[in-house]
């Protein structure tokens, strides 16, 4: 089993930066890949980032250039630097990994003010 807790989240004004991080535990387990998703109200839950264990990364196009994801395996920890941050960026993000499971975080709220 693999438990994940994030932390970062919190109000910003438009324009700011936050540092969002995830550290996963357990005993055993190697993980593949993880990344962030977030969810809005009366949204879908939706894909942010993405990180393998090899470094490669994926984003969705409407954070592309503005967040930047990396992670450190020794640690099981991953990180989601996110600057220019805009009023519809706002959600709980929920951090996820994966091996031949997935798992999710708790979530951490996010918000960002005009």
């Amino acid at each position: 089993q693999v438990q994940l807790v994030e932390s970062g989240g919190g109000l910003v004004q438009a324009g700011g930066s936050l540092r969002l991080t995830c550290v996963a535990s357990g005993s055993g387990f190697s993980l593949n890949a993880m990344g962030w998703y977030r969810q809005a109200p009366g949204k879908q839950r939706e894909l942010v980032a993405t990180i393998t264990r090899g470094g490669s990364t994926n984003y969705a196009d409407s954070v592309k250039g503005r967040f930047t994801i990396s992670g450190d395996n020794a640690k099981n920890t991953v990180y989601l630097q996110m600057d220019s941050l805009k009023p519809e960026d706002t959600a709980v993000y929920y951090c996820s990994a994966k091996n031949f499971l997935n798992y999710w975080g708790q979530g951490t709220q996010v918000t960002v003010s005009s």
